[in-house]
């Protein structure tokens, strides 16, 4: 089962922006349970760090709506790509004014 950009999920999300809440609530509790069986055995997490809240949504993005610093690494890649789209407007020039934190190594010349 894919989870990221699952396409039940997007049938879902366009039924409730068409108005239609019964229905994008009844597509997504199928997801939702697809989910539930898929991942009752197995691990679901996509962070790659080791991490004492590895698996426990629930906890993890508590921690992350107490703090408030930063989002957790699960939902990165979904927040960069929406960022992407929107740095695109300035020709991706905001690349020129942020300084990543230095855990995060970055090489210039390769765009990584």
């Amino acid at each position: 089962m894919i989870i990221d950009g699952n396409e039940t999920e997007k049938r879902a999300m366009v039924e409730f922006h068409k108005g239609n809440r019964k229905e994008g609530l009844r597509i997504q509790e199928e997801f939702a349970s697809a989910f539930r069986e898929e991942y009752k055995d197995k691990d679901h997490c996509p962070c790659k760090k080791a991490c004492r809240y590895h698996g426990n949504c629930k906890e993890c993005v508590a921690l992350h709506r107490a703090h408030q610093e930063h989002v957790p690494n699960c939902m990165r890649p979904m927040i960069n790509r929406k960022i992407k789209q929107l740095s695109e407007l300035t020709e991706h020039t905001i690349f020129y004014e942020i300084e990543p934190p230095k855990e995060i190594a970055r090489d210039v010349d390769s765009g990584k």
